[in-house]
């Protein structure tokens, strides 16, 4: 394993900041279908008045974000280790950089590669990962993709990464028919413990 991969909301942050339940019924989104995609089938115009909104959303989630549990020491301790860092995120740049300003310890310039909605197809797609695997030198096979909800999971595994599901003490977001990870975790403390034994064992 050469890289690690984080999702953003939800794994490197607490979750609930952002309400995505609030952004779907303002821009009138079924609750069944992820906003990325619907805002996607609207007509042009429609869709610049809605990422408006959600950008204004995500704005805001960032502000009010905070690290999640263990996160400025996990990835303080893979950067100390050698171990190259990256973040892999349907958020928006510019989000992703104000929530970093919440970090005591960590900041953007941190991370060997920041892959975003404008870099590449958003996940479930695999596009990201290969990106990032691109940019740090290696093949998608030798990272490992980390994040709380299924999405991660099938992207990562698509690009055939190795996959941890954080579930941050709670329940799997796996669907039926989805593939399965290959490591499931309840907080940050455990991925760092699964990536320095799958470094160490290299």
């Amino acid at each position: 394993m050469k890289g690690v991969l984080f999702d953003f909301d939800g794994t490197l942050t607490q979750p609930g900041a952002i309400d995505f339940l609030a952004i779907k019924e303002e821009i009138e989104c079924p609750h069944d279908m992820a906003i990325l995609e619907y805002i996607k089938l609207q007509p042009p115009k429609k869709q610049v008045v809605l990422t408006k909104i959600l950008e204004g959303h995500e704005a805001e989630a960032a502000r009010l974000s905070i690290p999640n549990q263990g996160a400025e020491v996990c990835l303080s301790t893979l950067k100390g280790r050698g171990v190259p860092i990256g973040i892999i995120t349907r958020n928006s740049l510019k989000s992703v950089t104000l929530a970093l300003q919440q970090f005591d310890s960590i900041e953007c310039r941190d991370f060997d590669v920041v892959i975003t909605r404008e870099a590449a197809l958003p996940k479930p797609s695999p596009e990201g990962v290969f990106k990032a695997a691109s940019s740090m030198g290696c093949l998608a096979e030798e990272l490992m993709v980390v994040g709380d909800f299924r999405f991660d999971v099938i992207a990562g595994k698509r690009a055939g990464a190795k996959t941890v599901l954080l579930t941050n003490g709670g329940k799997s977001s796996m669907a039926p028919g989805d593939p399965t990870p290959d490591y499931v975790c309840g907080d940050l403390n455990e991925v760092v413990e699964i990536v320095l034994v799958t470094v160490t064992s290299l």
